[in-house]
This record gives C-alpha cells, sequence and structure tokens, in this order.
C-alpha cells in the first residue's frame, strides 16, 4: 500500500487532529477520545477483519480508519464522523492514498457514529465494532466521581471487557465485567443499547452473530 496505518500512526497533523479533539471533549466532560483510543480501535478493528479471513488490503484500511476515526472531533463534537469523513479524505488523498481507498476510509468514518450511520461494507462493520466496544474505567477524564454522568459511571464501573471472533461459529462476543455498586448491568444496557444494536447490525453485516455478555449475563 502506498500509505500504510505505521506512516499514519506517526503523521503528525493526524495525531495533532485526535489530541486537539480530545482536548475539547475533555472541557465539555466527555470521555477520552485520545490517540490511545484510536490505537485501540485501530487494533481492533484490524483484529476482526484477520480473524474473519479478510486480505491485509482491507485490513489495513480497517486499522487506518480505526485511528482516523474521531479527527472530526477537533472541529467539533457534533456531526464528528461527518466533519471527519471530510478531513480524512483530504488528508489521504494529501498522501497520495489511491482514491478508492481513500473512498473507503472516509465512508467508514462517516458511518460509525450510532445516530447517523450503518455498516455499509466490511471496513465500516469492523470501525462500528471496535469503537462501540472500546469501554473500559481510564477513558474517564472527569476527576470528580460525584460529577460523573452515566456514560462516565458506565466507563468507570468496567473493571474488565473483551472482544472475541469465532471464525467458525461466526461469533463475535463482547463479555463484560462491571462493578455493580456503580452501575448494574441494565444500567449499561439501557445506555448502551442504540450502540449494541449497531453493533449487532455489524456482525451481521460481516456474516456474524453479536453477543453482548455482562456480568455473567448474556444481554443479546
Amino acid at each position: 500500500m502506498s500509505v500504510t496505518y505505521k506512516q499514519i500512526r506517526s503523521d503528525e497533523e493526524i495525531g495533532l487532529l485526535i489530541e486537539q479533539g480530545n482536548g475539547i471533549l475533555n472541557e465539555l466532560g466527555y470521555t477520552e477520545h485520545s490517540r490511545k483510543h484510536a490505537a485501540k480501535v485501530a487494533d481492533t478493528a484490524g483484529k476482526i477483519l484477520k480473524e474473519l479471513g479478510y486480505g491485509k488490503h482491507k485490513i489495513e484500511l480497517g486499522r487506518i480508519a480505526g485511528y482516523m476515526h474521531d479527527i472530526g472531533n477537533s472541529v467539533n463534537r457534533h456531526d464528528h464522523p461527518h466533519s471527519g469523513a471530510v478531513l480524512a479524505y483530504q488528508i489521504l488523498k494529501e498522501r497520495q492514498m489511491p482514491l478508492g481507498d481513500a473512498m473507503t476510509v472516509m465512508t467508514a468514518i462517516g458511518h460509525h457514529d450510532e445516530d447517523t450511520g450503518a455498516a455499509v461494507d466490511e471496513v465500516s462493520a469492523a470501525l462500528i465494532l471496535a469503537d462501540k466496544t472500546d469501554v473500559r474505567r481510564n477513558r474517564v477524564q472527569n476527576p470528580v466521581p460525584a460529577n460523573f454522568d452515566i456514560h462516565d459511571r458506565v466507563n468507570y464501573a468496567a473493571l474488565s471487557s473483551a472482544l472475541t471472533i469465532d471464525k467458525e461459529k461466526r461469533v463475535i462476543r463482547m463479555e463484560i465485567e462491571l462493578d455493580d455498586t456503580m452501575c448494574t448491568v441494565m444500567d449499561y444496557f439501557e445506555i448502551f443499547l442504540q450502540r449494541m444494536i449497531m453493533c449487532r447490525r455489524a456482525a451481521e453485516r460481516l456474516g456474524c452473530k453479536f453477543k453482548l455478555v455482562a456480568n455473567g449475563s448474556k444481554l443479546c
């Protein structure tokens, strides 16, 4: 590939856009969307595509889309998938990525939000699954637990989470352990219901079923 994930991850402009966006979200009281989140989403999107048997080219596009998916937060949290998609397309064209590949990344980024997006191809499906299942305590940026909103509480309550892919059974499974003194399983399901529905549809786009298990209980 003329533009690789390694190059994207070390690109100064992309890194600055991600950190600018995270700084804005921190000021607004949102959870962490830094380069750590970007790298985790990229790695998970690549893992999903690899374990389901997709080729190296598509895996690399999944990683690139995963790393760049939140750059639109540098413009505004509102409508960030669409502004991020436009930014990404321009940046990738400037780096001489083939137009078809740049469009694939652009489309995946533009469709990663549950309010307006959908899994329209394999790369966008992998990005959705990777992004929506990144639930962990250290994503909470609010230093005052008494001021946690429901999203902070759910993320802070996540003692562990894991995403596994069973290629033979065509099952993508998310298992999460929650501190139920802070957040019940039903709290989690209530706040993330729309995201989990999006994950189910993304898994279906990959020819799989999506399973969610929280504190040992199968929710979907």
